[in-house]
């Protein structure tokens, strides 16, 4: 069955997307920090908004492109990674491998 997406939805997603190929760009030893710093900061600020709040979610979206568009900048090498960030990565390691391939796994 296929899952039918808003227009903010896929907007969303493609920016998603273009973070973690930008990931791919940066130095092999700062990927590990860059793809924390997007997962963290998805994850923390799709919490803090409702799924209704269309302003908010535009605004949430003009502020990535332009900040993804900084990191996407070559000379940016890497990224501050904060305690808190550390531990979110540690509490959500094996998430995405744990839940591979369930339907539950969309979240």
């Amino acid at each position: 069955m296929s899952l039918r997406r808003s227009g903010l939805q896929r907007e969303v997603l493609a920016l998603y997307r273009r973070a973690l190929r930008m990931v791919n760009t940066k130095p092999a030893a700062a990927q590990p920090k860059f793809k924390l710093y997007v997962r963290y900061t998805f994850k923390t600020q799709a919490s803090s908004v409702s799924p209704r709040d269309i302003s908010a979610i535009e605004h949430l979206l003009r502020r990535g492109r332009r900040q993804l568009e900084m990191y996407e900048d070559p000379q940016v090498r890497d990224c501050f990674v904060s305690n808190d960030m550390l531990q979110w990565g540690a509490r959500n390691a094996g998430r995405r491998e744990s839940t591979a391939g369930t339907p539950s796994s969309a979240s």
